[in-house]
């Protein structure tokens, strides 16, 4: 998709709300949510543990469905899409990165980044540029042959950012991308981030428990107990 959608908006949601079965009733981890995110904008989620956040974020990546409400992205009501579909999407036009970076040990670097690549069945031909690109602009070109498992966090999490931008979708995902990080490394990797993400043209969304980080986004917005609050417009001059 290199960053770009059919409609005006990347990502939606419409009255959206999540429920669980309790086991004494439904609890809910979203309620009535909605907002809209449009392309290449930078969007950070706070709130408490608990709050909603990371469902919020699964909805969104179609990894989990809504008990009420259209979550779509691009012009697409996830909904309405088989989980094959879903799946297909996630690989192929949302990117995602999780606190815990989920790299494969038994690979080296670069066969992490490519990884999206090789279960698409694609020709090393046709990513191997692709990831040296990626690694090179985080800094790592000289360890894509290095066992994943050698690197620090922080240039694990960068690992995963390059894999999570590979095939150059549209919507980028981060669950507290910074969360097992150390401060100094964190900074860095959001530095890094932010700068993948504009060069890339793409759209960020992503959770953080750190205000410092939330604030290098273009607009902040707050969960309250599966409630979400939007910061309110500029007013207009007199």
């Amino acid at each position: 998709m290199n960053g770009e959608f059919e409609t005006s908006h990347a990502l939606s949601f419409e009255n959206v709300s999540k429920a669980y079965d309790a086991g004494v009733g439904m609890r809910y981890a979203l309620r009535g949510v909605s907002f809209v995110v449009e392309p290449a904008r930078k969007v950070a989620v706070v709130g408490r543990s608990g709050s909603g956040k990371s469902t919020l974020l699964h909805l969104a990546a179609g990894i989990d469905v809504p008990t009420g409400g259209m979550v779509k992205v691009g012009d697409r009501d996830l909904s309405a899409l088989t989980e094959e579909a879903r799946s297909k999407l996630r690989r192929d036009e949302v990117g995602l990165i999780f606190q815990f970076f989920y790299l494969m040990p038994h690979l080296p670097v670069a066969d992490n980044v490519a990884l999206p690549a090789m279960i698409a069945g694609e020709k090393p031909r046709s990513y191997r540029p692709r990831v040296m690109e990626l690694l090179e602009r985080v800094e790592l070109g000289d360890r894509a042959g290095d066992p994943v498992q050698k690197l620090s966090g922080g240039e694990q999490q960068r690992v995963a950012i390059c894999r999570a931008l590979l095939r150059r979708p549209g919507l980028l995902l981060a669950d507290e991308p910074t969360g097992n990080l150390d401060d100094d490394n964190g900074r860095r990797v959001m530095a890094l981030m932010m700068e993948l993400v504009d060069h890339e043209g793409a759209t960020l969304v992503y959770v953080t428990h750190s205000r410092e980080f939330a604030a290098l986004a273009d607009e902040v917005w707050e969960l309250h107990s599966g409630e979400l609050s939007l910061p309110s417009p500029p007013r207009a001059p007199a």
